[in-house]
């Protein structure tokens, strides 16, 4: 599929005080679209899900496999997706449906109404489209307001957790959910400089709260905090969690699910979470023969995580931090059988 290509607007460079304008144009590349499409094997006629729609590059592809007598439904919480996805089903090849939700809530509804998808995917990355959009406040490099919101619809936004958060909460949530080393130096900065309004001032905190050695290498010191505040604002590994096992009990046995996700504390889960259905027999060792009867009810497709190749990571820079895991199910658990 051809990349689609958007035009963000002029945005404030954060490294001056004054407004300079800087044009960023936005692209949106489907990353790692060739393995997902092998590993989830789509077949005309089947029903697929989409768990985020994004800029549509998956389920362009996905749709195009499933063809006139499939049926593939997309779930994404951001409003701007919608006008998308309006675009994307004009010209789809197969039946198309969206919901506007969480990929959690929208996960529940759909087995609420007894859909058994032959596949359900996940890319857990940022759309391009909403990196690139300044003023939505996710990327370090534009000056805008503290948003981060997915969807911009809810309450809670970047600047509430930066200037109401106790510090103590705000170095903890830095540290679960940024691996930030320095949380709590950061923490402390970010609390002496309140009330914060824009990126570029939590930027300034953030680097005046580390260590002068810790500003150099290993990417932009304000990544991440950015990423923590982020995943905190759109409570992002409290939908994943929700979310994998809704997921895994909609598939009938020989279903496909497949993830992508672009940082530790994401692949961890879904990593955890495909090998415990891997797993057969769990009776203590010392036992002669087996007494629970458990059976697996996975069959991992990817022996560990697929990573983009380099012509992908050259091509596309933003994809070089993604995994892919697949999974394929093959028995249903015990309880559900029974």
């Amino acid at each position: 599929m051809a990349a689609h290509a958007h035009s963000a607007p002029a945005a404030l460079s954060p490294h001056s005080s004054r407004a300079t304008l800087v044009y960023m144009p936005t692209e949106h590349k489907p990353v790692l679209a060739a393995e997902l499409i092998e590993l989830l094997a789509p077949q005309p006629g089947q029903v697929a899900v989409d768990c985020t729609f994004g800029g549509g590059g998956h389920a362009q592809l996905v749709a195009e496999a499933l063809g006139p007598s499939g049926t593939l439904v997309c779930i994404d919480r951001d409003p701007d997706a919608e006008a998308r996805y309006e675009a994307f089903a004009e010209e789809a090849p197969c039946s198309t449906r969206l919901i506007s939700s969480d990929f959690a809530a929208g996960l529940r509804a759909l087995g609420g109404e007894g859909i058994r998808p032959d596949m359900v995917y996940m890319d857990l990355g940022m759309s391009s489209m909403q990196v690139d959009a300044w003023e939505r406040g996710f990327s370090y490099s534009y000056d805008a307001p503290l948003d981060m919101r997915m969807d911009t619809r809810q309450q809670l936004c970047a600047a509430d957790i930066v200037n109401e958060w106790p510090e103590s909460r705000l170095a903890q949530a830095l540290r679960r959910f940024g691996e930030e080393r320095y949380a709590g130096g950061i923490a402390r900065e970010i609390a002496r400089r309140r009330p914060l309004s824009t990126t570029s001032q939590l930027v300034d905190a953030i680097k005046a709260g580390m260590p002068a050695s810790a500003r150099f290498g290993g990417g932009h010191p304000a990544k991440r905090t950015f990423q923590a505040i982020r995943i905190a604002v759109n409570g992002e590994l409290d939908s994943l969690e929700d979310a994998l096992p809704t997921a895994w009990g909609m598939l009938p046995v020989g279903g496909r699910f497949a993830a992508i996700s672009f940082h530790s504390l994401e692949d961890r889960r879904v990593k955890q979470f495909l090998a415990e259905r891997a797993k057969g027999c769990v009776c203590p060792p010392e036992l002669p023969v087996c007494v629970c009867g458990r059976e697996p009810e996975a069959e991992p497709l990817t022996r560990r995580a697929v990573a983009p190749g380099p012509d992908e990571v050259t091509a596309n820079p933003r994809s070089k931090s993604a995994h892919l895991r697949v999974a394929l199910k093959i028995t249903e658990p015990a309880e559900a059988v029974a």
